[in-house]
């Protein structure tokens, strides 16, 4: 250290030099971030006056609480300024000049080669977010004037590399003005419309007016904030519009302000429809996090399960731990018990809504369904939750029904769920799977939605009832009075069950009698254990080479078709027969949705109508 008549010359030590240059060269990635933790500084500042004057009981307060901000195109300079606590001689040696132990830049470096994040209240103790700033700055000078009596201005001036010198100043009112010179390609930084886009992006809702040039930049109330009472419906969508870029209205929102163990406020809401792009891309969550208003992240998916990820909004926070670059720490038990709080709220509301507000939940569950439904296999902790808010189509009408409702209709002897997956509700109301269902007033419900066969297949009970998809091969539900009087006998019914084994022979695991068609020839259904059809169908889109699982093919013995199929093989036409059999396959793969050649099929159709309907020949 070296003294003048007004200067003194410091000179960092050794371990703060190495600091210094693992934040300006490694620390952010972003260089703009600097403007947000000036700026989060001078809140602070302005928040330690304001309460030092309350507590100080010295008369009325006339001080103006504000930040300040000026750039020079000219000069390339940028400045921040508060009226704010300010510092003293010892705060700008202390927070600005050391470090608080010998081990931190260790800690650091080694936290840096490990990817894992650092301590938000380690860092916070040596200035890291000011020193950011040397990002964009060649040098920095800063002017303050500590609040207490006697307090004499300082100047601070530093380059950042390895000394820092302070000067007796001039400022004569409390707070601090920060200025930084320019680097020649942070130029853009002294530009009023970019810097006062920084500041509608991170700090648009800091508790203290900002100013830049004529204007009041940060003009938006933080609504999160503020009482719910005192919003308005007007404000708040306003504000929605705002965050989310959306000009519908929200179809509803969640105002939560918790206290306790736990602190954080939120704004949260749900869209009134979901984006064109929703379902066709990686979604981000489009949940911003902000720490005393300071805006540190667009997409906080920490915080909220992926399958509530369509719900926009804000979350403020003091308790949740960053690292030094403001994103969330990993694994933060605080992070977990937001992520719980807000969850349960969400799910409480679309109860609400489906309890009492029937169209606003059906609304909602047409748009954003589908990745409600993906909780029924990622969020195992809230299954029960989403069963009760589940909504499915099903055999009973043309609207959608609930769980609890299409148990509510069940007959007493029912145990089980019935569901059918299929490509669309005109394919599902026209399966021969159902057949049998009709005929016994069965509800079934109709899964049509793609992540269905993902989903409820894989749950296993709803209450104390089973899930039972109508395809398996093991369902039974035909009895006596099902059985036709005119029904092939037993041995023919073997003979005919045989001709189609030798027919198809591997390509299907069996052929068997069925006991669910009614009125249909025959149907495909799964083996036990098998994969679904609809599940096929998706893995084979995904990898075509990938081979499902084979078939089981029932036919309906009491079918006129299998009765004429058993007479020609009386009449020597074997060939009339085999493509009989290969159509009546090849009909089941096509409404199966597994016809991988139609071509064939309808050749061999036009064959087989050409022989039926032959002229007779003339008699001699």
């Amino acid at each position: 250290m070296s003294d003048t008549t007004s200067t003194q010359k410091f000179e960092y030590k050794a371990e703060m030099q190495q600091l210094l240059h693992l934040i300006i060269n490694s620390l952010y990635t972003n260089q703009e971030i600097f403007l947000r933790e000036l700026i989060s500084n001078a809140s602070d500042a302005l928040n330690k006056a304001r309460f030092q004057r309350l507590t100080d009981h010295s008369g009325e307060d006339s001080t103006e609480y504000k930040i300040t901000i000026t750039v020079d195109q000219d000069a390339n300079t940028l400045s921040v300024e508060d009226t704010g606590v300010g510092m003293t001689r010892d705060d700008l040696i202390e927070r600005l000049g050391t470090i608080a132990s010998s081990g931190t830049l260790a800690f650091i470096e080694e936290q840096k080669a490990s990817g894992k994040p650092m301590d938000a209240g380690m860092i916070g103790q040596f200035g890291v977010g000011f020193y950011s700033a040397f990002m964009v700055a060649d040098q920095i000078r800063i002017e303050t004037l500590h609040g207490g009596e006697d307090a004499e201005p300082m100047d601070w001036v530093s380059d950042g590399t390895g000394t820092y010198e302070i000067t007796s100043g001039t400022r004569s009112e409390p707070g601090t003005k920060i200025t930084l010179h320019l680097k020649e390609d942070a130029k853009e930084f002294s530009e009023e419309v970019r810097i006062r886009s920084i500041i509608r992006k991170y700090s648009n809702f800091v508790d203290f007016p900002i100013h830049l040039g004529e204007d009041q930049v940060n003009t938006l109330k933080a609504l999160w904030k503020t009482r719910k009472d005192e919003v308005s419906d007007e404000e708040r969508s306003e504000f929605y519009k705002f965050i989310s870029g959306d000009y519908s209205e929200p179809l509803g929102h969640l105002h939560l302000q918790i206290e306790g163990l736990l602190s954080f406020d939120a704004l949260l809401f749900i869209p009134s429809q979901a984006p064109y792009s929703f379902f066709r891309e990686e979604r981000r969550s489009d949940l911003h996090l902000y720490c005393s208003g300071v805006f540190v992240r667009d997409d906080a998916e920490e915080l909220l399960p992926e399958y509530l990820n369509f719900v926009r909004g804000i979350v403020d926070t003091d308790d949740l731990p960053l690292n030094v670059s403001r994103e969330v720490t990993q694994n933060s038990p605080v992070a977990k018990r937001i992520r719980s709080t807000l969850t349960g709220k969400i799910l409480g509301l679309l109860s609400e809504w489906a309890s009492d507000d029937i169209e606003r939940y059906n609304t909602f569950f047409e748009n954003f369904g589908p990745a409600l439904k993906t909780g029924l296999f990622t969020g195992l902790d809230k299954r029960d939750d989403l069963l009760e808010l589940m909504r499915y189509p099903s055999t009973s009408g043309e609207h959608v029904t609930s769980l609890e409702d299409y148990v509510t209709r069940m007959p007493d002897h029912q145990e089980s769920i019935y569901f059918l997956l299929a490509d669309s509700l005109e394919s599902a109301r026209k399966s021969p799977h159902l057949e049998v269902f009709s005929r016994k007033a069965l509800e079934v419900l109709l899964l049509v939605d793609p992540i269905d066969a993902l989903t409820l297949p894989n749950v296993e009970k709803y209450k104390d009832k089973t899930f039972t998809n109508v395809t398996s091969a093991e369902l039974d539900l035909r009895d006596d009075s099902d059985i036709e009087p005119e029904s092939i006998p037993g041995d023919e019914v073997d003979t005919l069950l045989t001709q189609f084994r030798v027919q198809l022979g591997d390509r299907v695991q069996d052929v068997v009698a069925s006991k669910r068609l009614v009125d249909s020839a025959a149907t495909l259904v799964t083996a036990k254990d098998a994969m679904d059809p609809q599940l096929e169908r998706m893995m084979k889109s995904m990898n075509p080479e990938f081979e499902g699982a084979k078939k089981v093919l029932e036919l309906n013995v009491d079918h006129p078709l299998m009765k004429n199929i058993l007479a020609l093989t009386s009449t020597n036409q074997d060939s009339l027969v085999n493509d009989t059999i290969e159509q009546v396959y090849e009909g089941a793969l096509l409404l199966d949705g597994n016809l991988t050649e139609p071509s064939d099929f309808v050749s061999r159709m036009t064959r087989i109508l050409v022989d039926v309907t032959a002229e007779p020949s003339p008699v001699s």
